[in-house]
C-alpha cells in the first residue's frame, strides 16, 4: 500500500498561524521519514481555521526543508489564474527540487463569493472553460503548443529537466472525464464528497487516454482518517476536528480545532449530532490494524494506486503521532 498525504495546514485553539504553516513544513519532514510517498497542501482563502492561501510559497519552504519526498499542491484552483503563470510557478519549483513537484489542479472557489471576487473575475465563466484551461496548461508545462498557436513562441521559464507531473483534483464525474481525457493522474476525494466514488474512479480507469507522459492511469483516493494508539483516543481525537466543523457552520470556527475538553464541552442539538454521525461515517477512526484493514478495503473498493491521508486533530503532535502509527502498521 502505498501512503501519502494531504495537509489542509489547519489551526488549532490557542495557536497562531504561524505556528500552524511550522507544523505543516514539520508533517512533511515526519512523512519523508515515515516512508510516505508524496505531501501536498491545500489552497484555501479567508477559510477560518485553514492556513494556507499559497501552496506554491509553502512548497518552496517544505521543498527546501525535506529531500526525497514528492511535494505539491491538493490543488490550485485553477479557474482564479491564467494558466501561464501557473505553469511558471511550478515549473520553477520544479527546477529547484528535480523530479519531486505535483501540480495539482481543482475547479472548486476555496472561499466565500466575497472572496471569489476579491480574487478573481468572472469565476463561474472561469469554471466553466477550466477543460480549455487545463488544457493550456498542460501545453505550457509540456512546452508543446502547435506551431500555428499564439503562445508557439513563448515558454513557462525556467524549464526544468524533469516537468511538473499534473494532477486533476476532483469528487464529482467531470474532474474524472477531464483527467481521463487528457492523459492525467486523478485524485478523488473521498473524504469529502457524498458520490459514488468507486464508480467514478472505474470510469476514469476504464476511459483513461494514454500519452507520451503517462502510459498507464494513476490514481489516489483522500481520505479523512484518525488512528491512534486505542479505539477510545482515536474517538476522542476525533472529536475535536467534528465539533470544529459544527462551528464552521455556524460561523463560530475562526479560533481553530478545539482541544479535547473544550470538544467534550460542547452542548449540540439532535439535528447537529446526526451531523457528526455523518462526519464519523466518512472518517476511518481507530487503532492501527483497524485503520489499516479499512483503508485496505477502499482501496479495493475503488481499485486505487495510492491512498492520500487528511488527518487533522487538536494536537500537532497527535498529528503527527497518527501518521506515525498508520505508516508502522502499513510498512513493517
Amino acid at each position: 500500500m502505498k501512503l501519502s498525504i494531504l495537509d489542509q495546514s489547519p489551526l488549532s485553539s490557542g495557536k497562531t498561524a504561524g505556528q500552524a504553516l511550522q507544523a505543516s513544513m514539520e508533517l512533511a519532514q515526519s512523512g519523508e521519514k515515515l516512508g510516505y510517498t508524496r505531501y501536498w497542501i491545500a489552497e484555501h482563502h479567508d477559510f477560518s481555521g485553514l492556513s494556507c492561501s499559497a501552496p506554491e510559497v509553502m512548497l518552496g519552504y517544505i521543498g527546501a526543508n525535506t529531500e526525497n519526498i514528492r511535494i505539491g499542491s491538493g490543488a490550485v484552483l485553477l479557474p482564479h489564474y491564467k494558466p501561464y503563470k501557473v505553469a511558471e510557478v511550478y515549473n520553477l519549483l520544479a527546477t529547484l527540487f528535480p523530479g519531486r513537484i505535483d501540480l495539482g489542479i481543482g475547479r472548486a472557489p476555496g472561499g466565500s463569493a466575497e472572496v471569489m471576487m476579491a480574487l478573481s473575475d468572472n469565476f463561474l465563466q472561469q469554471v466553466w472553460k477550466m477543460p480549455e484551461s487545463f488544457k493550456e496548461l498542460l501545453h505550457f508545462i509540456n512546452d508543446d503548443f502547435p506551431s500555428e498557436h499564439m503562445y508557439s513562441k513563448i515558454s513557462a521559464a525556467p524549464l526544468p529537466s524533469i516537468s511538473p507531473q499534473p494532477w486533476i483534483l476532483g469528487t464529482s464525474e467531470k474532474s474524472a472525464k477531464l483527467a481521463a481525457e487528457n492523459g492525467t493522474a486523478y485524485a478523488f476525494g473521498h473524504f469529502m464528497s457524498d458520490k459514488d466514488g468507486a464508480d467514478i474512479m472505474k470510469r476514469y480507469i476504464e476511459n483513461f487516454t494514454p500519452n507520451a507522459k503517462l502510459k498507464k492511469s494513476e490514481s489516489i483516493i483522500a481520505v479523512s482518517v484518525i488512528c491512534a494508539e486505542t479505539t477510545e483516543r482515536a474517538e476522542q481525537l476525533a472529536l475535536s476536528g467534528f465539533i470544529w466543523k459544527l462551528k464552521l457552520a455556524k460561523g463560530e470556527g475562526k479560533n481553530g480545532v478545539p482541544s479535547i475538553e473544550e470538544a467534550e464541552q460542547y452542548s449540540y442539538t439532535n439535528a447537529e449530532k446526526e451531523m457528526i454521525e455523518d462526519m464519523r461515517a466518512k472518517t476511518v477512526i481507530g487503532n492501527p490494524q483497524e485503520v489499516k484493514q479499512q483503508l485496505t478495503d477502499l482501496q479495493t473498493t475503488y481499485q486505487a494506486d495510492e491512498l492520500m491521508v487528511v488527518t487533522i486533530t487538536h494536537s500537532y503532535e497527535d498529528r503527527v503521532t497518527s501518521y506515525e502509527l498508520l505508516a508502522n502498521e502499513v510498512f513493517k
